[in-house]
């Protein structure tokens, strides 16, 4: 599949999710849950770093990042449907789009423990921010596999870009990188 139409398929996905992300479709949660991580720019931001982030990795770190940071949001958005509020819940995500930006912008590779714990505690905050924000009368099983099939699907796509894009592009990767951090700071100082 050629990079245009990955991008051409992700834009149709990304598209029909914007468009039926308002309530009253009659859903039992799906597309909010879709909705959610595409919706939110800080959410965006750092699923696409995740992505491009484990692109530049090597070995196994490129599937342990994008699967460690599913499944943690998936277990935090479980902890956010029971109510539990972590302390500094949107400056985390913030510092999370700051992190991730730099990580990418800077292509660091730390060892796999680290890259995978620092990940996990991203992730975290942005799953519990799913889960509180459970739409009412949604079906909390259904918000969660649209939360998850976006994120995976973000994740998919910065993971891509990376590696079609020809290695004459990583400069350009890098600077949506420093944008992302760049977010992520004016997030934090908001």
């Amino acid at each position: 599949m050629t990079l245009k139409r990955m991008l051409g398929a992700l834009t149709l996905l990304l598209t029909s999710a914007i468009a039926f992300a308002h309530p009253g479709h009659g859903d039992n949660g799906l597309i909010a849950g879709i909705g959610h991580p595409i919706g939110g720019l800080d959410h965006l931001l750092a699923m696409l770093a995740v992505g491009l982030w484990a692109a530049q990795q090597q070995g196994a770190a490129r599937w342990a990042l994008p699967c460690t940071f599913v499944g943690t949001m998936l277990l935090g958005g479980m902890l956010g449907f029971e109510g539990l509020n972590l302390p500094a819940l949107e400056s985390g995500i913030a510092a999370s789009v700051l992190a991730l930006g730099l990580a990418v912008a800077l292509a660091v590779r730390p060892p796999l423990v680290m890259a995978v714990m620092a990940t996990a505690l991203f992730a975290l905050f942005h799953g519990v921010a799913h889960g509180l924000e459970l739409p009412d009368m949604s079906s909390p099983w259904a918000y969660a596999a649209g939360f998850v099939a976006a994120t995976a699907a973000l994740h998919a796509a910065g993971y891509a870009v990376v590696r079609v894009l020809p290695q004459a592009a990583a400069p350009l990767i890098r600077l949506a990188g420093g944008a992302s951090a760049a977010t992520g700071a004016w997030l934090l100082a908001g």
